[in-house]
């Protein structure tokens, strides 16, 4: 990448920030009757409905990442099974006369960006070539197909985001949401491929190459119009699927040179037609953010295993089961036990769903604690690697004097494992510790009512010393909130995704200067309220 590019997206990223005196720029009102389409189709493409399969494989969550004693074979059953979990429909909600959809990935604001292909190769069941998976009904379309090959099956899954859907609402901060979904949904497919004993793993491919690759770049099925820009899908990332009797995929280039012989079918449904607004500065910092092809070897430090959790409830239901709480009891709170395990999982490790980073792990967290029984309210902090667990505290220079007494946690409780290298930064007073949390995310109480509130610090300067990494960042905070929802909801507990928060009050409270770490998402967990108003519908009904 280019010093422009590093440019762009650092720029971006400062003209993104929310300030206590101002907001990001964003849409004056939002009109809810005239939201963009949740769901894409490819009108005339054939399709093929999958079975519903995820029960068949149903096992322990504490089992994960071990493979299942007996090995899952590449089948329809399986596909369906992978694609409904990271993917597909978990619920339909209903409130009077509204009725709207909750997937298994989450999004910000619900809204849903991100839209998955399948290619795949001599899979059972499945034609060769390129398929859009279709949510809504739980189906694929064939988007390009191609005569057999002789060759092994195998199979890889690439996602495109739909960046209109996140900036309807969300301005020129989209952006950031985009990533963020990415990284969530390319989580639930780590974790969804776990419960079948496989891995994922990235494969290289460049922006123009992806493109082609999922028929992005195909001209004539996105015909140019004043308001071609809300129907553009921005290629993402492409992943390949390891697991009993499947080959690694083609490179994205033969894939390409494979599609270009394709029977092409099917066009897009819209996702607007009359949108209000247009936000140049998201189409600036994607064209300046496009991977080059290249991966970064990515080289995970060794750490002790990590403790199967002692939950009994299975992988898929808590998969299903996951909400964004929206609102916490505050007087619940959590078990200390709970809380490292948690932190534990966090920890990247050489095995799912960490294998599908596509670059050094560069985030790490400041937690507010609040309620943690055991545990002393206060900031504590959470260096995720080696390098990071004598760097980053040696960065923070805060002008408050409480924060001299920085500690680490498993010097002063011996239950704190200590390779977690937790630091207790400052002890603060909860009622302190509550305002502090709240008003930094955007005045939120789901931040100060919760058991536990955090702020992911990233190594922002290295990252974006090229475009793509600025994409990276996101993407891992993404995998990191993914992991924090299923641990969250295998203690019985529940999680939220903050997307909102100030970005440099967070840095000058613990006295970061310049640009080395920014704070890049925020994240809570806590006992949640319920809505009893709000009605629960099964994901598809159209198929009990």
């Amino acid at each position: 990448m280019s010093d422009t590019s590093q440019e762009v997206v650092r720029a971006y990223h400062a003209r993104t920030k929310h300030r206590f005196e101002a907001y990001a720029e964003g849409p004056g009102q939002l009109d809810w009757d005239a939201q963009p389409a949740a769901f894409r189709h490819y009108a005339g493409a054939p399709l093929l409905e999958l079975p519903l399969a995820a029960d068949r494989f149903e096992r322990c969550y504490g089992q994960l990442p071990k493979p299942p004693e007996n090995l899952v074979t590449p089948d329809l059953n399986s596909l369906g099974a992978l694609l409904e979990l990271s993917f597909g429909l978990s619920a339909w909600k209903s409130w009077g006369p509204n009725r709207w959809a909750l997937r298994c990935n989450p999004s910000s604001g619900n809204l849903h960006p991100v839209e998955a292909y399948v290619l795949a190769g001599n899979f059972p069941g499945l034609g060769d070539g390129l398929h859009h998976y279709d949510p809504e009904n739980h189906a694929l379309e064939g988007r390009a197909l191609v005569p057999p090959g002789s060759e092994a099956p195998w199979l890889a899954v690439g996602l495109s985001s739909i960046m209109w859907r996140e900036a309807w609402k969300y301005g020129e901060r989209a952006f950031r949401y985009c990533q963020l979904d990415v990284g969530h949904a390319v989580a639930c497919l780590a974790y969804a491929a776990a419960l079948l004993g496989w891995e994922v793993v990235p494969v290289a491919a460049d922006g123009k190459q992806l493109a082609h690759c999922l028929g992005l770049d195909r001209a004539d099925d996105f015909p140019p119009s004043r308001y071609n820009f809300t129907e553009v899908e921005e290629p993402e990332i492409l992943l390949a699927l390891r697991g009993p009797g499947l080959n690694a995929p083609p490179t994205a280039q033969a894939l390409g040179e494979l599609l270009s012989r394709a029977d092409w079918q099917g066009k897009p449904s819209s996702i607007d037609a009359a949108p209000g607004y247009r936000w140049p500065a998201i189409d600036q910092v994607a064209a300046a953010s496009r991977a080059a092809g290249i991966s970064e070897a990515v080289s995970l430090a060794p750490l002790p295993a990590l403790v199967p959790h002692p939950t009994t409830a299975g992988t898929a239901a808590l998969i299903r089961q996951r909400r964004s709480a929206q609102r916490f009891d505050p007087r619940q709170s959590l078990a200390k036990s709970a809380f490292y395990r948690m932190l534990d999982a966090l920890l990247p490790r050489p095995q799912s769903p960490w294998l599908v980073l596509q670059s050094a792990p560069r985030i790490h967290l400041l937690l507010f604690v609040l309620r943690v029984d055991g545990l002393p309210s206060g900031l504590y902090l959470l260096p995720r690697t080696p390098e990071a667990a004598t760097e980053l505290p040696a960065a923070l220079t805060p002008a408050d004097q409480r924060f001299a007494g920085r500690r680490a946690v498993a010097e002063i409780d011996p239950e704190c494992p200590p390779h977690l290298g937790l630091i207790q930064l400052a002890e603060l007073g909860l009622q302190e510790l509550q305002r502090l949390a709240r008003s930094l995310s955007c005045h939120q109480d789901i931040a100060s009512t919760s058991a536990f509130s955090l702020g992911m610090l990233a190594e922002f300067e290295d990252a974006t010393s090229n475009g793509h990494g600025y994409r990276d960042l996101f993407r891992e905070a993404g995998l990191v909130g993914q992991v924090l929802y299923l641990e969250a909801e295998a203690a019985g507990v529940r999680g939220t995704g903050i997307g909102c928060f100030f970005d440099d009050p967070v840095h000058q409270l613990i006295g970061l200067a310049g640009q080395r770490y920014q704070s890049i998402y925020h994240f809570t967990v806590g006992s949640p309220i319920n809505d009893e108003r709000i009605e629960t519908g099964p994901p598809y009904p159209q198929r009990s």
